[in-house]
């Protein structure tokens, strides 16, 4: 694990390093969709078509996953999600800044805390757009359908849904900067002939690293408009 700079406030501990990189990761989203999205024209072209690829991409993904009409509700928060976690998956590949062995800069989602943090969020705004629809009295009554006595599965269930929401995102972007420091240490651990050897290997790398954080988020962002879906439709 990469040593880390840690600070207390009101009783809660904080990291530095996760802080540093968040706030990283949004000024390159924000920066990203305000470039885009200057001087909109009604015939796209050049960076507002890549705006609207972005947009019709993540809407894509609640079509194919939530009742008709949700884009208008989840069209925003998928977007911003998608992107954030895309961004915070691949930041590390490209930018890892360290300082007298802290670091400071790398992929956000590497931490096992943001990767929870958000596997959190999306199963809580699964469990406010239940009690919006449904109301607390039947959106209770889900957890006993189709009978009563599944209730402490349907409980479970939950849990493991949060659990391995976070996990997967967090081991496979953990897995990968692993092993491409790795990769890097070696190639300067012996020499010309070493670098020469690590040198593909470390390219190779960071090209798969590149496609399973693309992966990981249309994976976190499709399973979190399912767990939304789910909780939209109810069971007869």
């Amino acid at each position: 694990m990469d040593k880390t700079r840690t600070f207390q406030l009101f009783g809660l501990t904080f990291n530095v390093g996760n802080m540093i990189s968040g706030i990283v990761v949004a000024l390159i989203v924000f920066g990203l969709v305000f470039y885009c999205s200057r001087k909109i024209q009604l015939k796209p072209k050049g960076k507002q078509n890549f705006l609207e690829y972005m947009i019709d991409f993540t809407n894509g993904i609640i079509k194919s996953t939530m009742p008709s009409g949700s884009t208008k509700d989840y069209g925003l928060w998928a977007f911003t999600l998608f992107y954030f976690i895309l961004i915070s998956n691949l930041l590390g590949l490209f930018l890892h800044i360290e300082v007298g062995g802290v670091v400071y800069v790398k992929s956000p989602t590497a931490d096992p805390i943001v990767a929870m943090a958000f596997a959190l969020m999306s199963l809580l705004i699964a469990q406010y757009s239940s009690v919006k629809k449904l109301g607390y009295k039947k959106h209770f009554e889900t957890y006993m359908q189709p009978i009563s006595y599944l209730l402490p599965i349907n409980l479970m269930e939950e849990l493991t849904n949060f659990l391995t929401l976070g996990i997967r995102v967090y081991g496979n972007i953990f897995a990968g900067e692993l092993l491409a420091g790795l990769i890097a240490k070696m190639a300067f651990s012996g020499g010309v002939g070493m670098i020469l050897v690590s040198s593909p290997l470390e390219l190779a790398w960071q090209g798969f690293s590149v496609f399973i954080g693309c992966i990981q988020a249309y994976v976190f962002v499709t399973l979190s408009c399912v767990y939304v879906a789910h909780k939209l439709v109810v069971e007869e």
